[in-house]
């Protein structure tokens, strides 16, 4: 398989730059209402909550710039805000994890975005 990836404003490869070189941000998509996991992100393993480990786990990863958790529940806002992550609300009305992130980065600068999904 191969893919292509161009940057939207200057049509070049962000990729044929050092990782360095590159703004690189990660969205985790994190919703409360799942049908066969309800409250998934926010239940507790060793003490924290699921997204705040999975928060810090992306945190650990030394060429992302920024890290986001997009959400549409304001349960998952206040808890990655408490432990100092920084969130962006969406819509409640994505399908998917990716049309979530999707929305969030319509709004932000870099040359490229990870898609970490939490669970």
């Amino acid at each position: 398989m191969v893919i292509f990836i161009v940057h939207p404003e200057t049509g070049t490869n962000p990729l044929s730059h050092p990782a360095s070189a590159l703004s690189i941000i990660a969205i985790i998509p994190s919703r409360f209402g799942s049908t066969r996991f309800p409250g998934k992100p926010l239940i507790d393993i060793a003490g924290r909550p699921m997204i705040e480990h999975v928060y810090r786990r992306a945190a650990a990863a030394p060429s992302l710039d920024r890290i986001l958790v997009a959400t549409d529940d304001e349960r998952i806002r206040e808890t990655v805000e408490t432990f100092g992550g920084e969130v962006r609300m969406t819509r409640a009305t994505h399908k998917t994890g990716t049309d979530r992130l999707a929305e969030v980065a319509e709004h932000l600068t870099c040359d490229l975005i990870v898609n970490i999904q939490g669970d």
